[in-house]
């Protein structure tokens, strides 16, 4: 299995401006999820930036910087700019690790890329967790998916689904994880499609690749993946998560 991982790293963040440089145990964040993304098997890692403090930041721990253009609508946008800097080959894999997910476990950076690497009918690879809670379930920010008999996503939404109807107690709720490896082809079709109008709606651009006929396998998570870092709370969380290993 051969595949390589970019981290998009933008500066700018509604709530949490210059994100990627907070400092967390003594590292900026970006430190953290690179760290991480070099203990999986990916055969390289860069990270992508359109931002020079960043750019500057990430070459003084070592890692190898990728700067993209500033008006990208989107991470998988950004990515594919990378794969021709690289000059990376249609059947190339790049995995997709979030610039603010500092406790992202390697094994499940692997798990997509190997789970790309054995469905030659999708475009890219994600994965999910279960739900348990109900408020989550409930919470436009908890993006939900739901797969079909084959693993294959049917649909993406920050909507509860499925909805419910008869309040079954049985229902399986999945979340979506923000991980994915894609295939360097499906990236470049991407980038020559419009915003989607489900996109639009839902602010997801995964139903961007849907729209346009593109399968994504889904399979649940070798790993608990913790949160993310997208509100004050989220930062509070992770740095008492860090600071106390």
């Amino acid at each position: 299995m051969s595949f390589i991982v970019v981290i998009p790293a933008r500066f700018q963040s509604a709530r949490l401006p210059g994100k990627p440089l907070i400092q967390i145990a003594g590292k900026p964040m970006i430190q953290h999820v690179f760290e991480r993304a070099k203990q999986s098997l990916a055969t390289e890692v860069y990270i992508a930036t359109d931002n020079e403090e960043i750019k500057a930041a990430c070459e003084k721990f070592g890692a190898q910087v990728c700067m993209t253009d500033a008006g990208h609508a989107s991470g998988s946008d950004r990515i594919e700019e990378v794969t021709r800097i690289l000059k990376l080959a249609d059947d190339d894999i790049v995995v997709n690790v979030q610039g603010d997910e500092p406790l992202i476990p390697p094994a499940v950076i692997n798990q997509v890329a190997k789970n790309l690497q054995a469905n030659t009918a999708a475009g890219l690879c994600s994965l999910y967790e279960g739900i348990e809670s109900s408020k989550e379930v409930n919470d436009p920010n908890t993006v939900k998916v739901v797969v079909d008999n084959h693993g294959m996503a049917l649909y993406f939404s920050r909507a509860t689904i499925p909805f419910n109807r008869d309040d079954a107690e049985d229902v399986s709720y999945k979340r979506h994880i923000g991980l994915y490896a894609y295939r360097v082809k499906t990236l470049h079709e991407f980038v020559t499609w419009p915003l989607s109008e489900l996109e639009s709606i839902e602010k997801l651009e995964q139903l961007r690749f849907m729209d346009n006929g593109i399968k994504i396998h889904m399979a649940q998570s070798l790993e608990n993946i913790p949160p993310g870092v997208d509100t004050e709370a989220d930062l509070a969380y992770i740095k008492e998560l860090l600071e106390r290993t």
